[in-house]
């Protein structure tokens, strides 16, 4: 992510002034947040809630606004001419009925216009007091759809919608709207679920999986605990029960036979002194990544370990330290990507009380700050790495790290640096390299 799109504090705004100078600088030298934000506006408690939060946030990445509702007219006019029927008789004389037609096209053509104007002119007048400009779009169609073309036009990097409407009903968890939108949105989108409560009292929570998109969340995140000077925690959760599970289910259907040539009861203690440990450290490892990373941009995180199925952990964790935002890879590190939603963030994005941020956006952390926490070299691939001419052996150390990520591994042996030698260097480049170890610098004539 390029510096261009640092986040900004105005030093004269509310948040400023609370922040402090150097929070402001912290937050100017923070990862970027958005220059360009949509917020969906019904007038309804989620929706007001949105709409200030909206603002708040471009106030504080000195972005612009854009209001939208989305009214049916065309779906109106058709339920008046199918509810005709149903007229008193009066009502159904020829005479009397046209009247109501051109009553009822007057009312939906003008009336639901001004309804809409008159939702964003309260978010316009918000955006007018924190001097955010504003564009507001009231446009009519099927409100999903239309409200979906508009979000992923291209023209803005952050939705806020209510979890609810105008419709809401106590316990609900997500409007028809909200859903369908979400489901499909190209953009980070924020989802407002308690309206009562402000984002900038804290604290955040980001899940973190080790994926590209729960990266990218935990750089927004720290952008926001920066501005807001509020706590931050990471937690990761991984299962450690599914595979006994998994076995438990295995052994009962396998035949005596069948377990020898699977070699069953080797693969069940594998399991147990390797396998289980293994989950432990990769996402503990992904938490020392965090940790790294936050500590880059000088912000304090705490880190959590969970065990259990991802999202009842997560959600039994937020239930006890009660934040204010809960942020989320739209999608897991085990994604396929045709998926338009992760299990794990579509299930805590109905259950979780606290408004939720769904990242698109992604993030590679470094090589470097990867490895370090989670990869291991064998002795005789680092005797392999040494036949490298010196001058180029750091930067073969970090193509071959690069080259085991890609492909998953997190112990690199002798076969993956060859494998990495072959698939990375022309055939000529890695004979010249083999031939001239330990001898210098190639001749003149060679």
């Amino acid at each position: 992510m390029d510096a261009s799109s640092t986040v900004y504090l105005d030093p004269g705004s509310h948040d400023a002034r609370h922040a402090g100078s150097a929070q402001v600088e912290a937050a100017v030298a923070a990862q970027p947040l958005y220059r360009a934000i949509l917020v969906a506006a019904d007038c309804s408690d989620h929706s007001n809630r949105g709409v200030t939060e909206a603002v708040a946030l471009a106030g504080i990445a000195r972005a612009k606004l854009t209001g939208i509702h989305v009214y049916a007219a065309r779906l109106h006019d058709r339920r008046f001419r199918q509810m005709e029927g149903g007229l008193p008789q009066q009502y159904r004389e020829e005479q009397a009925l046209e009247a109501q037609r051109e009553i009822h096209n007057e009312l939906i053509t003008r009336g639901l216009t001004l309804i809409a104007d008159a939702y964003l002119d309260l978010a316009a007048h918000a955006c007018r007091a924190a001097s955010i400009p504003f564009t507001p779009q009231s446009l009519e169609g099927k409100n999903y759809r239309v409200l979906l073309g508009e979000v992923n036009s291209g023209r803005h990097d952050l939705l806020v919608i209510g979890a609810q409407g105008l419709g809401a009903v106590p316990g609900g968890a997500l409007g028809t709207v909200c859903e369908r939108v979400v489901r499909r949105a190209a953009i980070d989108t924020l989802v407002i679920k308690d309206p009562q409560r402000r984002l900038a009292d804290g604290p955040i929570v980001v899940a973190l999986d080790g994926s590209d998109q729960a990266y990218g969340g935990l750089l927004s995140a720290l952008a926001l605990a920066q501005a807001w000077s509020v706590g931050l925690q990471v937690v990761a959760a991984y299962d450690p029960d599914f595979h006994y599970v998994a076995f438990e289910r295995i052994s009962r259907v396998l035949s005596e036979e069948a377990g020898r040539t699977f070699r069953f009861a080797d693969q069940e203690r594998l399991h147990e002194e390797i396998i289980d440990a293994g989950l432990a450290t990769i996402y503990r490892g992904h938490l020392s990544v965090a940790e790294s990373i936050a500590a880059e941009h000088g912000v304090a995180i705490e880190t959590a370990l969970l065990d259990g199925k991802p999202h009842a952990a997560i959600e039994r964790h937020l239930h006890e330290v009660r934040p204010a935002l809960l942020v989320i890879g739209r999608l897991g590190i085990h994604a396929d990507p045709e998926l338009d939603i992760g299990g794990n963030a579509e299930r805590l994005l109905r259950n979780v009380e606290c408004a939720v941020l769904l990242s698109r956006r992604a993030h590679q952390p470094r090589t470097d700050t990867v490895a370090a926490v989670t990869t291991t070299w064998t002795p005789e691939a680092e005797r392999r790495l040494e036949r490298v001419p010196e001058f180029a052996r750091k930067m073969a150390r970090m193509a071959i790290l690069r080259f085991a990520r890609e492909r998953g591994h997190t112990v690199i042996t002798e076969r993956i640096v060859d494998e990495a030698t072959d698939a990375l260097c022309p055939g000529h480049a890695r004979s010249g390299a083999v031939r001239n170890a330990g001898h210098g610098p190639p001749g003149p004539h060679e």
